[in-house]
């Protein structure tokens, strides 16, 4: 199938039949091996929706229920990226600083010196859960209750001494939303996220034809269905319900952002690490609210999610604008972010992105001086233009790659690329002509020059 998401589709967004073929295959045996009652996935290409499958019963009984594009499962801990997602909306806005203590917006909390940044990464050494055993009893604490119980909690880690999962900190993050805004944090991502995004099946109220969640036996086979979980004041930790439809414009918007929500740099700039989950391996992180998991050369964000019933994988590849969401209706045994990661890995392997074609840039008089190869510390520095851009290159390795923006005459501020932030200054001659370069300070000039010569 294929279903528009807005005005980013593309008309080769969608998959071929045997590529479709390949895809159903993976979610088959994964719902057979998982012994899940339903898996339902959905692939996003290009902004659009362009393929999605449905194996097994959403609601079993005498006549089971298939799901849809707009079954309702519980996402759980992917509900995070939304807090986190409006906190972000409201730093964009200026209602509040990452940098903030929980003290600026909770006064008198044990925990007043911890910033809301340590706490969007799990990287505070808060607790993990909410004081009170929620897990074994499945009954949430309202407001003041959560509240109280935040002075009971401990700090079990020094602030960024290792990535420590903290569902209380995400919990903490919703009640600063409210304090901040003066509306429930359900309110605050309904106008903020969910609205914009047109994500109009995703809430903490699921209708009644939503998904059942279930527990199967490991040994007898069988399926029993669990409770329904309703998170009250920790909804923000994990209480969202939504769809493959809703999770593939989410999908779509965090691989290629627009301004509906946010702007386009505050999404990359929640996609960058902070934290390692895995020190010896560097196969994970962790930053404003989305997890990255590396395999091979790519790294993938995004984010699971588990609840009682459900569980849940959401992975994108932003580089290529693919991503995949994997949503099944069983406690345990599926392993929903892998199986994501594997179909986003199966479309770019198989049927990777036509890039382009290169099209003559215009003219750019005002550049025209700084055009070529230039030298820096003994090494070449190739300054070139790039759809209408300043660009500068050390190697031929990308990654050498600074990008440059206009900030006065003969000035220029690095926007992208390694020395990002940094001021490019044009030094001119007697007679109006470049004479130098200054770039972070360091003198780039025209022919290779030690550093005796510059001082001569």
């Amino acid at each position: 199938m294929s279903t528009p998401l807005g005005a980013q589709g593309g008309s080769d967004a969608a998959l071929s039949p045997g590529l479709e073929r390949d895809l159903l295959g993976r979610v088959v045996t994964a719902q057979r091996s998982w012994r899940s009652p339903g898996v339902s996935v959905g692939v996003v290409r290009d902004g659009r929706l362009v393929w999605s499958a449905h194996v097994g019963s959403a609601r079993l009984g005498p006549q089971p229920a298939p799901a849809t594009d707009d079954t309702q499962f519980m996402i759980g801990s992917v509900t995070k990226t939304f807090t986190a997602l409006t906190i972000m909306s409201l730093r964009d806005e200026g209602l509040l600083s990452l940098d903030d203590t929980l003290e600026t917006h909770l006064p008198s909390t044990r925990h007043a010196r911890i910033p809301l940044r340590q706490m969007l990464a799990h990287a505070s050494g808060l607790q993990r859960e909410p004081v009170g055993n929620i897990w074994e009893s499945l009954v949430a604490p309202e407001r003041e209750a959560f509240l109280a119980g935040v002075e009971e909690a401990e700090q079990v880690l020094p602030a960024h001494h290792a990535f420590h999962y903290s569902n209380l900190a995400y919990g903490l993050l919703g009640q600063v939303v409210e304090r901040v805004t003066g509306q429930s944090w359900e309110q605050v991502v309904r106008e903020r996220v969910l609205e914009p995004l047109g994500m109009s099946r995703t809430g903490l109220t699921p209708a009644d034809d939503r998904a059942v969640g279930y527990q199967v036996d490991p040994y007898a086979g069988t399926a029993s269905e669990e409770p329904l979980f309703t998170l009250n004041a920790t909804a923000p930790l994990g209480g969202l319900w939504s769809t493959v439809a809703d999770m593939a414009r989410y999908a779509a918007y965090v691989a290629s952002p627009d301004d509906r929500v946010v702007r386009p740099e505050t999404i990359e700039e929640m996609c960058r690490p902070i934290i390692m989950t895995d020190v010896d391996g560097w196969s994970g992180a962790y930053g404003l609210g989305f997890g990255m998991g590396r395999r091979g050369e790519r790294v993938y964000v995004g984010h699971g999610g588990a609840m009682p019933g459900f569980l849940t994988g959401l992975r994108v590849r932003r580089r290529e604008g693919i991503g995949a969401v994997v949503l099944a209706n069983a406690t345990s045994g599926p392993l929903t972010l892998g199986l994501a990661t594997d179909l986003v890995e199966a479309v770019i392997d198989a049927e990777p992105s036509l890039a382009t074609a290169w099209v003559p840039e215009t003219e750019h008089p005002a550049l025209t001086e700084l055009l070529g190869l230039w030298w820096s510390e003994g090494s070449p520095i190739t300054f070139f233009v790039r759809e209408g851009e300043l660009w500068s290159r050390l190697t031929d390795d990308e990654l050498s790659e600074t990008r440059y923006a206009a900030e006065g005459t003969d000035r220029y501020r690095a926007v992208g690329g390694r020395e990002r932030g940094e001021v490019l200054e044009v030094v001119r001659a007697g007679d109006g002509s470049v004479d130098k370069l200054y770039f972070a300070t360091y003198a780039v000039t025209r022919a290779p020059l030690a550093f005796a010569d510059l001082q001569a």
